[in-house]
């Protein structure tokens, strides 16, 4: 394994690339970023767009890590296409969609699960999960299976629907209720993604349930704003590292949701 240790931030960090065992296939590659410091620190996995485990899904790592986290980003393609890293263009992009079609919910769980139990077996006591788009609705659906201490959705798309195999038998969002973890969902105002009406699905449910959540929207703001709008990206990257925080925090003293819902518009 090949380690880059470099100092940015409040911590200096190392970088490496890891194989998790995921059945009885090849093991699932993923990078992981974390702090040189001595720990436990906590754990935050870290779920890909559809383009791969690229250099902006390694550069989240990367910022995860210097606030204090483990984070990892598995290789969610393993399975079809290893390694894959597509450009984000639309070639790249209609290739994510093939790959993405090929993906199912139990496979991506068994995924997520044995990325969790690897975090806990490097010392990390509470995960949390951060993900982008696909990644975003991976993060949804694995607050729902697993005891998450918070999950980050960025623009995370087609929870209210079964347009995508992950999202089947039954929509992602009619898990809600299962989840026992703090929720931060961030989206852009004119994301085509994920449109007014189905953000209205998505914090309904989460009312619902009870869940302790935040929904921010940012006025003028489209899709992938995490990697191309810096002003917005750094409001973002403020509201996780408190849900982090805070989401470890509550692990530590009262596990279990509190019902306290909330809207915020992003600035």
């Amino acid at each position: 394994m090949n380690t880059n240790p470099r100092r940015a931030g409040s911590y200096a960090i190392r970088t490496e690339h890891v194989g998790i065992p995921v059945g009885d296939g090849p093991p699932m590659r993923a990078y992981v970023a974390r702090p040189t410091a001595s720990g436990p620190f906590p754990g935050v996995l870290v779920g890909m767009e559809l383009f791969g485990v690229d250099a902006g899904v390694r550069d989240v790592c990367d910022q995860l890590a210097r606030l204090g986290f483990v984070a990892l980003a598995p290789d969610f393609h393993h399975r079809t296409a290893p390694g894959s890293e597509l450009p984000r263009d639309p070639v790249g992009r209609e290739r994510g969609f093939e790959l993405l079609g090929l993906m199912t919910r139990t496979t991506v769980l068994s995924d997520v699960g044995a990325c969790i139990d690897h975090l806990h077996a490097g010392g990390s006591v509470h995960v949390s999960m951060v993900g982008l788009s696909l990644g975003g609705h991976i993060a949804y659906l694995a607050a729902t299976e697993f005891d998450l201490a918070a999950v980050a959705v960025f623009y995370g798309g087609w929870l209210p629907s079964t347009d995508i195999p992950i999202s089947r038998p039954e929509p992602t969002l009619s898990l809600t209720p299962k989840i026992t973890g703090r929720v931060l969902f961030l989206v852009g105002e004119e994301d085509h993604v994920v449109p007014p009406a189905q953000r209205r699905e998505i914090e309904d449910a989460l009312l619902k349930a009870g869940i302790r959540y935040e929904m921010v929207v940012y006025p003028g703001t489209g899709h992938g704003f995490l990697h191309a709008d810096p002003t917005t990206a750094s409001d973002a990257w403020r509201r996780v590292h408190a849900l982090l925080v805070g989401g470890d925090r509550a692990r530590q003293s009262a596990p279990g949701p509190t019902p306290l819902g909330g809207r915020a518009e992003g600035g």
